[in-house]
């Protein structure tokens, strides 16, 4: 059975086009391909970047943040409360997210009934309560220069694997020969060192910062995850590199643009992101679609007749594309509140509450039961 269902996974006919088998990827005549087999080398080295980051956190962020002056807020610990902390726990179940759970003001009254405390009270207890859970800036800022000094490094290490090949600057060479394109070792190198990075922020998914986005940020590393050992097992490698190092350009602005956010140099933030707005919106939504996409989406079919995995590979990148369209629409508001207000931060953040701040709800009251103690606002991030 499992044997049957193996067979017709790696049927010839659903991943390679025309008549090819995978025998015609078989390593002779000096040239090497890229092989299943290869894939297993991105889980140890997914590992070891977990390693380097422990490292690079500990003993370059850390005490960056500290030259620099950057301290967590003191917060207030919650009082001892069974009855708020069981309510906290089911509801940050319930949402699942990462993300603090904000309580309903029908909900409040009902825990001020179980309670005996006055609503205010209740009200400070689940702000600090929700405090708790947040990450300090020191990790926040550990973080992000984390995934800064990753992606400067990966970028300018695809550049140098990519700046002399001829289908960088002519599209079409991408496919000359495919799918008998022999193996590079810095093709091998620059695809390892993304899997294994992408791999690694999926195993530091519990313990990472969450923000608004976290479960889109699943999907993208999933999506990621999928479409680059497809591309290296179908032998999409060239196609493949270039996606890595269109997404890389920005992804290095955006986290620069935290890291001096964390540290107060905030015209240099403030900069930075401008730069990350129009590196995103030339490289993700123009260079990524009207370039990448339209590179796999019409040249293959002057080669081969379209075939499953012509479909699949495409299919991941418009999921891709989608998820990109998303990400500007949170990027065009921040940059509407740059320019109209003050950006303050990450706007996927969760933002961190001090006891005198309004009451944030999930739902507002029916309009029968407002009355003089309902003080409670929609306080939106």
């Amino acid at each position: 059975m499992l044997q049957t269902v193996g067979e017709w996974i790696w049927w010839d006919r659903l991943w390679l086009p025309g008549n090819l088998s995978w025998s015609a990827l078989e390593d002779k005549e000096g040239r090497v391909y890229a092989k299943v087999s290869h894939l297993y080398a991105s889980l140890p080295c997914a590992l070891c970047l977990l390693v380097v980051r422990y490292l690079f956190e500990r003993y370059f962020a850390t005490p960056l943040a500290n030259f620099w002056g950057i301290r967590d807020k003191i917060r207030l610990p919650a009082e001892q409360n069974p009855i708020l902390e069981k309510y906290f726990c089911s509801q940050t179940r319930v949402i699942n997210t990462g993300m603090s759970p904000v309580v309903s003001q029908a909900d409040v009254w009902s825990l001020c009934k179980k309670t005996g405390w006055p609503e205010r009270r209740v009200q400070v207890w689940f702000r600090r309560r929700r405090n708790q859970e947040r990450p300090g800036l020191r990790k926040r800022f550990s973080e992000a220069s984390w995934r800064c000094a990753f992606y400067l490094f990966a970028f300018f290490g695809g550049i140098l694997a990519l700046y002399d090949k001829p289908w960088v600057y002519n599209l079409r060479e991408v496919w000359a020969g495919f799918p008998k394109q022999s193996l590079l070792p810095s093709q091998y190198w620059y695809y390892m060192l993304e899997m294994g990075f992408y791999l690694s922020l999926v195993f530091s998914l519990t313990f990472d910062v969450k923000r608004k986005d976290f479960k889109e940020q699943v999907v993208h590393h999933m999506a990621t995850l999928t479409l680059l050992s497809f591309s290296w097992i179908s032998n999409f490698v060239r196609i493949g590199t270039l996606v890595m190092v269109v997404h890389d350009s920005s992804d290095i602005l955006l986290e620069g643009a935290k890291v001096f956010n964390y540290a107060t140099w905030q015209q240099t933030s403030n900069g930075m992101f401008v730069v990350f707005a129009v590196v995103f919106m030339v490289t993700r939504l123009i260079v990524f679609p009207f370039w990448l996409i339209h590179c796999t989406w019409v040249y293959p079919l002057e080669l081969y007749p379209a075939f499953f995995g012509y479909y699949f590979f495409n299919v991941m990148l418009l999921v891709l594309q989608l998820l990109h369209l998303y990400w500007a629409a949170l990027i065009l508001r921040m940059v509407y509140k740059f320019i109209f207000t003050q950006l303050e931060g990450d706007d996927r953040s969760d933002k961190e509450e001090d006891d005198s701040d309004p009451p944030i709800e999930r739902n507002h009251k029916p309009s029968h039961m407002n009355g003089s103690g309902a003080r409670g606002r929609a306080n939106g991030h």
